[in-house]
């Protein structure tokens, strides 16, 4: 049941009913409309029963907009009507939370809650308090977005996300198109209240139905669809989400309760819906039965559970406990264990970080987990891969911990070929050649070159800029993180890149990665000179790779190409000649070019020259012209076989002007330099063949 409240955007005509009932009954009667209409929300959303059928509560809603189009002066600010009602927005504003917004630190066993709980009686111990156990509120941990709602008089005033714990945004608009959240409670007092956004398994279906019906990319899970909703910035997008929100916590205001249990049938007397699958209980043995129960009993609910989340249940224990780091003492997230896949380890790869560590990386066939498309898993060190016995061609068994970091667990020794390699200890730097080593009581091994870990960075930020491949969203701090991480050796690994390896990353989500991933597949086809520049070839530039494409026309050419060859190219003297030629005679570069073209790199080759009076000339662009931007301008002179220089001399043969063109324009005319508007400029760039 989801009935539409897009009606309240229209213009209505009011009913004849209407116009004869006074003031004070039309008063009177929106005060009972909303009621009902609360009451019937109130019923099918949170206690899942429905006593009257979609299309009367669809009639009754309808009515209430009408007298509120009407008599906007009775128009209430929490109105139903008001849920999908809302403005877009231009952004989100940022708002301080009153109450900080702490994480729960993760557990994945029963050993860990056992130390969790010694730890907390032994600080208790210290702060005075002696006890031998605790009593516990256990919650299913629902996979979802964190918001805290704040009311004031019994009516919402604030739906905000968690952000950084003590700033988040203000998604009030988005917060007020969930039917399951209340817009006033029967409570004046202030409360701020803590639950959990999520999108029902249901929802996800008919939404990824629609999409493929459509022929629209599928949304890769429910709680990433549920944390990209909330951030629209149309309110009717959201709505049209169907997202749901169960309450679990009172964090502040004037409201508070003696034990977490409270709390939980307080929310649910005040109208809240509460999940209702928790627990009390008395031992860490019940806990750890209500963990395993819900292993295989999550699967039969309608939403996404990861975990169990154990409360201490009394809130003046709570208050003792306090916080260490950025995570409550009193509450822990019980996890449930990870989801495994199988997968082979086609190769391993050593990435060198900021610090100069070299790391492991295993390069996997590609496999989905937990809804994303994994290829990549670091291994840590050498120490890791002997404690797994790993070799290159294992079959393995991967998961991702706390359903976030691929990690392999096991070797399938059984189903070993023969074939497998063995995985060798680097002796020297792989980027850089560099002797390795390592720190006293360190297991990690070091690139003895300070630079080896900028110089890579650099080359690939160059090969990936708008001059090369141009691969929009992978910036400086992207390409950072991905080598941090390992998920790149090369710039070659950028092209078997998949969204799982990306997604989990700090910054990133599902939509940022489909994002790049589908930027990176639009870069796969390249031309042979942004190709060749791409490479950052030493005193290989703009004007010299286009110079090598129109000269030999194939990569094949000119990375075959001697040096004679190679100096009687305009542009390329005897310096850049033996820079070009040593560059294509080194293994690794080789190499590079092998695993660009096996990762899908297509380069567009076989480059003729368009012959127009362009060809073998000279330009200069100054000003800002109204078609073209330099870059672009600059490409179609190269593209016809003519060069683009910086700076003026006699031996230019055309200034092309655009607007506010500078000293430029004085300084051809001195020199007798031809010049271009824009008009006479592109008459000579679209001249014949």
């Amino acid at each position: 049941m989801f009935c539409s409240l897009l009606v309240c955007k229209l213009t209505l005509r009011p009913s004849p009913a209407f116009e004869s009932m006074q003031k004070k009954d039309v008063k009177k009667r929106i005060k009972l409309l909303i009621k009902a209409i609360d009451k019937h929300r109130y019923e099918y959303h949170v206690l899942n029963k429905q006593s009257i059928s979609d299309e009367a509560l669809d009639s009754l809603k309808h009515e209430l907009a009408q007298l509120e189009e009407q008599y906007p002066e009775f128009a209430a600010k929490n109105s139903p009507t008001q849920r999908v009602a809302g403005n877009a927005l231009t952004k989100f504003v940022k708002v301080v939370h009153e109450v900080v917004q702490y994480s729960f630190y993760d557990i994945f066993s029963p050993e860990e809650l056992e130390q969790w709980q010694e730890r907390n009686l032994r600080y208790l111990e210290k702060q005075g308090g002696l006890r031998s156990t605790f009593e516990y509120i256990c919650e299913l941990k629902i996979d979802g977005l964190h918001v805290i709602l704040t009311y004031e008089h019994g009516s919402l005033q604030l739906g905000a996300t968690r952000g950084d714990g003590k700033v988040g945004e203000d998604v009030t608009q988005n917060v007020k198109t969930i039917e399951s959240i209340p817009l006033v409670i029967p409570l004046k007092k202030k409360m701020l209240i803590e639950g959990e956004i999520f999108m029902s398994k249901k929802s996800f279906a008919a939404l990824n139905k629609k999409q493929a019906d459509e022929g629209k990319e599928l949304f890769a899970n429910p709680r990433n669809t549920a944390a990209g909703a909330v951030r629209q910035l149309d309110p009717q997008l959201v709505a049209n989400r169907k997202l749901d929100c169960f309450v679990y916590d009172i964090s502040g205001g004037e409201v508070m309760q003696k034990t977490q249990k409270h709390e939980l049938t307080q929310l649910h007397t005040l109208g809240f819906k509460v999940n209702k699958h928790y627990r009390l209980c008395k031992t860490l043995h019940e806990v750890v039965d209500f963990w395993k129960h819900w292993q295989t009993a999550k699967k039969r609910e309608d939403y996404w559970i990861d975990g169990v989340v154990v409360k201490v249940n009394e809130v003046s224990l709570q208050k003792q406990l306090g916080v260490v780091g950025k995570a409550p003492r009193w509450a822990i997230a019980f996890k449930f264990p990870a989801e495994q896949k199988t997968t082979v380890v086609e190769d391993v790869r050593f990435q060198v970080g900021r610090t100069g560590a070299l790391t492991p990386v295993a390069h996997l066939a590609p496999v989905n987990i937990v809804g994303s498309t994994v290829s990549r898993a670091t291994l840590h060190n050498m120490d890791e891969i002997q404690r797994l016995g790993l070799k290159i061609g294992d079959s393995v068994v991967l998961q991702k911990a706390g359903d976030i970091i691929p990690d392999i667990v096991t070797v399938l020794t059984e189903l070993r070929t023969g074939n497998e390699k063995d995985i060798q200890t680097p002796k020297k730097c792989p980027i850089c050649g560099f002797e390795v080593f390592q720190k006293p009581d360190e297991v990690a091994l070091y690139c003895s070159n300070l630079k080896c870990y900028a110089q890579e960075k650099e080359k690939i930020i160059h090969f990936v800029s708008n001059k090369g491949f141009d691969i929009v969203g992978m910036g400086k701090r992207v390409v950072e993180i991905f080598l941090d991480e390992g998920i790149i050796s090369d710039v070659a690994d950028i092209f078997l890149l998949k969204i799982g390896d990306i997604a989990s990353l700090k910054g990133f989500g599902e939509k940022s990665a489909q994002k790049l991933i589908d930027s990176i597949a639009r870069a796969q086809k390249i031309s042979l000179p942004r190709f060749l520049y791409s490479l950052g070839i030493r005193h290989v530039g703009e004007q010299t790779a286009y110079a090598l494409a129109h000269a030999f026309g194939t990569l094949e050419r000119v990375t075959t190409a001697d040096l004679e060859h190679l100096r009687s190219v305009p542009d390329v003297g005897k310096v850049v000649a033996a820079s070009i030629h040593n560059f294509f005679l080194q293994k690794e570069n080789r190499e590079l070019l092998k695993n660009l073209q096996k990762s899908g790199v297509v380069i567009l080759e076989e480059m003729q020259p368009l012959r127009s009076e362009m060809f073998g000339k000279s330009f200069v662009l100054t000003g800002t012209l109204e078609k073209l931007t330099r870059d672009q301008a600059s490409a179609e002179i190269r593209a016809r076989g003519g060069t683009v220089g910086s700076s003026l001399s006699s031996k230019t043969d055309y200034l092309v002007v655009g607007n506010d063109p500078g000293s430029k324009f004085d300084k051809a005319q001195q020199l007798g330099v031809k010049i271009l508007n824009e008009q006479a400029f592109f008459e000579i760039l679209n001249s014949g063949a």
